[in-house]
């Protein structure tokens, strides 16, 4: 029998119906909510207007900075509406935009990061060579680097082993790094922190 058909006969029809499987997603992404208000959509009866070659005009009603605005063939922004009354300043919107969008990219993308590269006192020569690798690709990357090493036991009585470790990460990267922080214990770590010269 084809799916969908019902039996005449049959006590509960409803199972031999298909139902078609629910979408879990959206196919078209939903509009990015705009954080301006531009020209009409600007409701307060004055705002503070800032005019095209940025000179502050002052206070002055909606309408007569819709038509300022438009004279100069550019757009009504609000840039900040909590102030009383709203600033606003005539300008090109797109171009605007794409200037607010590519300060956030520069921000994010300045940002340093800390990355941890993690070591033991009594770390194999090969193993601290990828260590000091990894360290060196961070730097590279323009991130600081804390390199940690760890303590478990009776190793807290030999921190001259660590402290060794951790002066030969230094000296291995020497040509890359500076020393932002010398090595400190805090506990059962002692810690080391390095920056792109």
């Amino acid at each position: 029998m084809a799916a969908g058909t019902i039996r005449s006969s049959d006590p509960n029809p409803e199972r031999y119906r298909t139902i078609p499987p629910k979408r879990r997603f959206s196919r078209y992404a939903p509009p990015e909510k705009e954080r301006y208000r531009i020209n009409d959509k600007i409701r307060v009866r004055e705002v503070f207007l800032i005019g095209p070659d940025g000179t502050q005009v002052g206070a002055v009603p909606t309408t007569e900075a819709r038509r300022v605005a438009q004279e100069a063939d550019l757009d009504l922004v609000e840039v900040a509406p909590n102030s009383n009354p709203p600033v606003c300043r005539v300008l090109d919107y797109g171009k605007f935009k794409y200037e607010q969008k590519k300060k956030q990219h520069k921000a994010r993308a300045a940002s340093t990061v800390l990355k941890e590269v993690r070591v033991r006192p009594k770390i194999d020569t090969h193993d601290l060579q990828i260590k000091i690798n990894r360290a060196r690709s961070f730097l590279e990357e323009g991130h600081k680097v804390q390199v940690t090493c760890l303590f478990r036991g009776r190793e807290m009585m030999y921190q001259e082993i660590g402290r060794n470790v951790m002066l030969k990460v230094v000296a291995a990267l020497e040509e890359l790094a500076r020393t932002e922080r010398e090595p400190r214990l805090e506990g059962r770590r002692m810690t080391l922190l390095l920056s792109k010269r």
